[in-house]
Formats: structure tokens, C-alpha cells, sequence
């Protein structure tokens, strides 16, 4: 499992409010860390994650939509490798939180349909069409390939507020579901 990086600490905290380089080429030894990334997600009870978040600053992110099995949906996972927002519209304003600041949650407003264009883990071309909590969650992890977190986007610093450590997407999870 990875160390997922925090602001917490000074030296962890620079890169994570770091610009992350274009990956040149999907390789393997890439590819072992995005699954080492989902991993480390999902130990944490996450739903998304930077690799700035683990100490790496390339451009890639992964995401994992639980399953829902009220819905009889399966679990989304996303592997995205240089992610461009190509498209936006609409706006949801919700709850999020992030690994990376533990124990805090805040309201922000994010676009509410998203497309998300970039490379597979097989080095192909991918585009995603997102909208509600899912284009929250890849708007998210895309701040953080540009050093942003979450934090800079309040709606109004009233709403960050403190949480338990290790509820704070299960928090984000259940603004998104009475939202909806």
C-alpha cells in the first residue's frame, strides 16, 4: 500500500500543491502504480485518487464508484492517464472531502456533466461522459494534477467543517445521495 500524501506535513503538502507533468508514455511499471493507487484508495475508503496524493507527480488519477447493489450496479473503476476536461455544464453544489485532509469536509460547487477525454491503461484513447457524483469526483482528482484542493473551491468557509478521520467520503457520499 502507498502513503497517501497530506498537507499536514510541509514537504508533503509542496507536492501536493504542485503541477503534475504529462505522463510521455503509458508503461507497465505506470500501470502497476495505478493499480497500487486503487488499492491504497480503497484501503482508505476513498473514491478517487491523484497520483500527487501518493507522491508522484505525473498526470493520472483513479476512481472507483462503489456498487450498488439495491441498483444491481456493478463498481465503476477509471484509470485515467493525462486527463483533459474537454466539456462542462450545468452545476451541483455538494460535500466533499479528501484523503489528503484528513478529518474536514467542505461545500463546493462543481460543474454537473462532465467529459473527461485521455489514455487508458492499455495506452488508448478514452473519453468519459460524467454527470452528478462521478463528474465531482474526476473534476476533484483533476484539481489535484494542478495543485488545487478542494479547500480553494469552498462555496464559503462556513461550510469546512470537521469530521470523523475516515468519514469523510462516506460524508461526500451521503450529501451526493440526498442531493439526488
Amino acid at each position: 500500500m502507498l502513503e497517501i500524501y497530506t498537507i499536514e506535513d510541509p514537504d508533503q503538502r509542496e507536492v501536493l500543491r504542485a503541477r503534475a507533468h504529462r505522463v510521455p508514455k503509458v508503461t507497465p511499471r505506470l500501470v502497476a502504480l495505478a493499480e497500487e493507487m486503487l488499492e491504497t484508495m480503497r484501503q482508505a475508503n476513498g473514491v478517487g485518487l491523484a497520483a500527487p496524493q501518493v507522491g508522484v507527480r505525473q498526470r493520472l488519477f483513479v476512481a472507483e464508484l462503489p456498487a450498488d447493489e439495491e441498483e444491481g450496479l456493478a463498481a465503476e473503476t477509471y484509470i485515467v492517464f493525462n486527463p483533459e476536461l474537454v466539456k462542462r455544464s450545468g452545476e451541483q453544489v455538494g460535500i466533499e472531502g479528501c484523503l489528503s485532509i484528513p478529518g474536514y469536509v467542505g461545500e463546493v460547487a462543481r460543474a454537473d456533466q462532465v467529459t473527461v477525454k485521455g489514455t487508458d491503461e492499455a495506452g488508448r484513447p478514452v473519453r468519459h461522459k460524467a454527470e452528478g457524483y462521478l463528474a465531482r469526483v474526476f473534476q476533484h482528482e483533476m484539481d489535484h494534477l494542478d495543485g488545487i484542493l478542494y479547500t480553494d473551491r469552498l462555496t464559503d468557509p462556513s461550510t469546512y467543517r470537521p469530521v470523523a478521520v475516515g468519514e469523510e467520503e462516506a460524508e461526500e457520499r451521503a450529501a451526493a445521495v440526498a442531493a439526488s
